[in-house]
């Protein structure tokens, strides 16, 4: 009897695993959260398949290879546990009490209730498994003891869940816990201390991906977002760009590719609401004045910008066919470093979702390390306020890091 009654539990459990698997209203709801999370985006390698992982992530003590998220069974989670799954995003634990690094966004995720992880779970089981086991990861020494992370955690990691805020209302709170949870915008616009945790008040600053700078996004007037209009901003993250004010590129492209043009319109203005709140952070690039500064004399920068960009954008930076081109008062044309203005030339930007005459080829293979340099050197000087100056080790340097 007791033997009979246990595999009856066994059934009801598989079956109840089953339907909450198959729930239509739990996996929609599932999806919606994994875009707002913007899990694709990194769980897709170029050329690779949505969610088997393999996404190199390169940081200064080594390589990182992002995991399959699948639900194979033997490279992927399908033998996932609930608890393992919620501990994987809220603490940064998963199954085997296998430790991972900041790179996975786990101390912004940890804000997240457990309902709402178990849906991207629901949702992510619902896919087609994907047999693919991503690349070992290179991390040297003491970076690839994945046990120091312990310490880390306990030092860096909140493990806690969002509170909403009575004196704020119901849309504020929502833009704050998708901004600080699923988001997870601080961890790109945030600058990192040498533990590379987020560096403590100085939250939406600012910061660094790979071959790309992240802007500044506090509500700061002069470096951050607090001289946008509102429909400017919500332009902007849910089409990639507002003439005037900004034009989305690299990683912030791929979160409007995969995440944020997704939104309901309803939650984008939420985010917009809660940024413009956000305590003003006075550091980083600042939005030039639109202007156009004439430079004497034909250089080489002026020609290759006249032969190969001026089509697009127009000599005076206003943008031709798409409003996405102007490149007058971008905070990318007034970075002394030329970063994002180096990165954009090398990696182009060819989303799929946008329009082909909004598309931006990459120039890393038509043209060299100077004259890149010198077309960077002239976009800065004729469209900004900082008279930078690029340099061929300047863009060598970023081509090591490119992605092509």
């Amino acid at each position: 009897m007791k033997m009979l009654k246990f595999v009856f539990a066994l059934l009801i459990g598989a079956f109840a695993v089953t339907a909450q698997a198959a729930d239509p209203a739990l996996v929609s709801k599932g999806e919606y959260l994994t875009r707002a999370a913007d899990c694709l985006a990194c769980h897709l390698a170029p050329g690779g398949k949505p969610f088997a992982g393999g996404l190199s992530f390169k940081l200064p003590f080594g390589t990182l290879y992002s995991p399959n998220i699948t639900p194979d069974k033997e490279t992927g989670i399908g033998n996932w546990s609930d608890d393992e799954f919620v501990s994987a995003l809220q603490k940064g634990v998963g199954k085997d009490g296998k430790h991972y690094y900041p790179a996975f966004p786990y101390t912004s995720y940890t804000l997240m209730s457990r309902e709402d992880i178990l849906a991207i779970k629901a949702y992510l089981f619902s896919l087609e498994p994907v047999n693919q086991k991503p690349p070992q990861n290179d991390l040297s020494f003491p970076f690839n003891q994945r046990w120091g992370m312990f310490f880390w955690n306990l030092v860096f990691a909140s493990n806690e869940r969002f509170v909403p805020d009575s004196k704020q209302s119901a849309e504020w709170n929502r833009g704050a816990y998708l901004v600080q949870g699923p988001g997870h915008c601080g961890e790109c616009h945030t600058p990192r201390n040498m533990f590379q945790a987020m560096s403590s008040g100085k939250s939406l600053a600012g910061g660094e991906v790979g071959n790309w700078r992240a802007y500044n996004i506090s509500s700061d007037v002069k470096y951050g977002i607090g001289a946008w209009p509102q429909e400017s901003l919500i332009n902007y993250l849910s089409q990639g760009y507002a003439p005037g004010y900004g034009g989305a590129g690299g990683p912030m492209a791929d979160a409007v590719e995969h995440s944020l043009r997704f939104l309901d319109p309803a939650d984008v203005k939420a985010i917009v609401v809660y940024l413009k709140s956000t305590p003003a952070q006075s550091q980083g690039i600042s939005r030039p004045t639109p202007a156009v500064v004439d430079q004497p004399g034909v250089s080489l920068g002026h020609k290759l910008f006249s032969d190969a960009c001026a089509a697009c954008h127009r000599p005076d930076g206003s943008g031709n066919q798409s409003p996405g081109a102007m490149l007058m008062g971008l905070k990318t044309v007034n970075d002394p470093s030329g970063t994002n203005v180096i990165a954009t030339l090398l990696e182009g930007h060819t989303p799929l979702a946008v329009q082909a005459n909004q598309r931006m080829p990459d120039f890393g293979r038509a043209y060299n390390d100077t004259e890149l340099a010198a077309v960077s050197t002239f976009v800065l000087r004729r469209f900004g306020q900082s008279n930078g100056e690029i340099s061929a080790k300047d863009v060598a340097k970023g081509r090591e890091n490119s992605l092509h």
